[in-house]
This record gives structure tokens, C-alpha cells and sequence, in this order.
């Protein structure tokens, strides 16, 4: 496979197969050998990070290139018999990360998880009507500003923890929008402004300490190259939320989001709750 990320990244490598085994729980995991990388402006925020590659797609052939959970392999009838759903969990901090199998542990989260299907069967994908950026959702500045507006504008977002920024629109996709989001965003610059994002009729919030990295000082928000029609949205996000990957439909993957709560600590080690 041939990858090219929306940072600029570059990744050759062949596709892999492995069997991955967490106590009583097995699946088939595909994964993506690298041997070569040509890196651009790669933030992981000091911890070790997974390579991933959605549905990669190399000429004729269909495979995931790499995956760090194996959702696509997951043996059902173990997650079945110990009556644990088919999902996972994930948020990040600072310097560490939760993944949460089966099922969330509602201590991680302030409000009620919030699901909604995913817009693709093979990837997790939902459907953004509104990006805001400034001090206040009421005086935030409408980053996606529709040609013609309806009503039920949207544009299709990756949500990838494998992704450390937030990628926006760096141009006016071909005429649908009236402005380039990334370039009125660059324009409003502001150490105390956030990012208010629009998913499903509910909106979530992106803090300015989330989205820039003051320990290297870089803005972790990132133009979307050429022909990308959508946004990824990366790390930032799962800094202030928890977020579901429900693989439990036969038809879709569901989306959950609920927002961390600031008292919850990660978990040192491996447990079944």
C-alpha cells in the first residue's frame, strides 16, 4: 500500500495478518507492515501512538492496512459468551490512554453516552452540520459556511485517534462552501478561543488547551489536502470525550460521545470490570 495522511505523512509498506489474544478473547487483527516513511509534521503528544490506515485501498485491492483494535476481526463468539458488547472505548491525556472493551465504564464519563450510525459500513464516519471557532459557542465565528444552504448541509468526518490534530477544510471544496474554513480560522487565531463542533444535532467543544501544544508551541489544526472532501477529527477531540466504536450492527458501526470527566484517572494495568 501507498498512504498519504492529511498532515503531509507518507507511508509504503504490504499488508499483514495476525491473531491477536487478550485473555479469553481472540480475533483475527490485519495490520500494515511499514518500510518506508516520509514523515511531515507528526504531533503525538510524548506517547506512543498506532499507525492506521482506514480501509486502505491499494489499486484493486481491499484490505485494512493496519488497525489498532481489529474491528474488523473480532471474534463474536467470544465477546458473545462472556456478554460483553461488541465495542470499544478510547480517550487520551497528556501522556497516556484508555481503551475500554465491551463496553464503557460509566465513571468515565459526566453525561450519558449519545450514539449515532456511522455514515459508512466499513468506517466510522458521522456527519458534521457545523464547525464554530471563538471564545463562546453563541459568538463563534461558522467555520463551514454552505453555497445555498437548505437546511441539511453537512460534511462527512473521520473520527481517528490514530490522528493527532483536528483537520479542516483548507479550501472551498470545489464551490460547496462560500469560504476556506481553514484559512478563516488561521485569520482568527486566538489563544482563547475553541472549536465548536456540530455532530448529530448535539455540539461538543474543543478547548484551546486541546488543540494547540504548548510543549512544542505548534497549533495542532491542520489544512485537509486537495480532493479531501470531509474532516478527520483526531486526538484533540478524544482529549475531552470518550468515544464508543459500537461494531455491534450487521448493517454499520455506531458512534457513542460522552464527555471525560475531569476526576476519572486512567487505569495502570489490565481489568475486567
Amino acid at each position: 500500500f501507498d498512504l498519504s495522511y492529511a498532515d503531509g505523512t507518507r507511508l509504503l509498506g504490504f499488508n499483514g495478518e495476525d491473531v491477536v489474544t487478550l485473555g479469553n478473547f481472540h480475533g483475527k487483527a490485519p495490520f500494515g507492515l511499514v518500510y518506508e516513511q516520509q514523515l511531515a509534521r507528526l504531533q503525538r503528544r510524548g506517547r506512543h501512538s498506532r499507525v492506521r490506515a482506514a480501509q486502505a485501498r491499494a489499486g484493486g485491492e481491499a484490505a485494512a492496512a493496519a488497525a489498532a483494535v481489529g474491528a474488523d476481526g473480532f471474534d463474536k463468539r467470544g465477546l458473545e459468551h462472556r456478554g460483553l458488547g461488541q465495542a470499544v472505548q478510547f480517550f487520551s491525556t497528556d501522556d497516556t490512554a484508555e481503551l475500554q472493551l465491551g463496553g464503557y465504564d460509566p465513571h468515565t464519563c459526566t453525561e450519558e453516552m449519545l450514539y449515532t450510525p456511522s455514515l459508512s459500513n466499513t468506517d466510522f464516519i458521522v456527519g458534521v452540520t457545523s464547525v464554530k471557532y471563538g471564545e463562546t459557542a453563541g459568538g463563534a465565528q461558522e467555520l463551514l459556511r454552505f453555497n445555498q444552504p437548505t437546511g441539511g448541509e453537512y460534511l462527512p468526518a473521520i473520527m481517528d485517534s490514530g490522528t493527532s490534530c483536528l483537520v479542516i477544510p483548507g479550501d472551498n471544496l470545489a464551490g460547496r462552501l462560500s469560504n476556506s474554513p481553514f484559512d478563516d480560522f488561521t485569520a482568527a487565531w486566538s489563544r482563547k478561543k475553541a472549536f465548536f463542533i456540530t455532530i448529530a444535532d448535539k455540539q461538543y467543544t474543543i478547548p484551546f488547551s486541546s488543540w494547540y501544544l504548548s510543549r512544542t508551541n505548534q497549533t495542532c489544526v491542520q489544512p485537509a489536502p486537495v480532493g479531501m472532501q470531509g474532516l478527520l477529527i483526531g486526538d484533540v477531540f478524544f482529549r475531552s470525550y470518550l468515544v464508543e466504536f459500537d461494531m455491534g450492527s450487521e448493517l454499520r458501526p455506531v458512534i457513542g460521545i460522552s464527555p471525560l470527566s475531569a476526576a476519572y484517572r486512567p487505569v495502570q494495568e489490565s481489568r475486567l470490570s
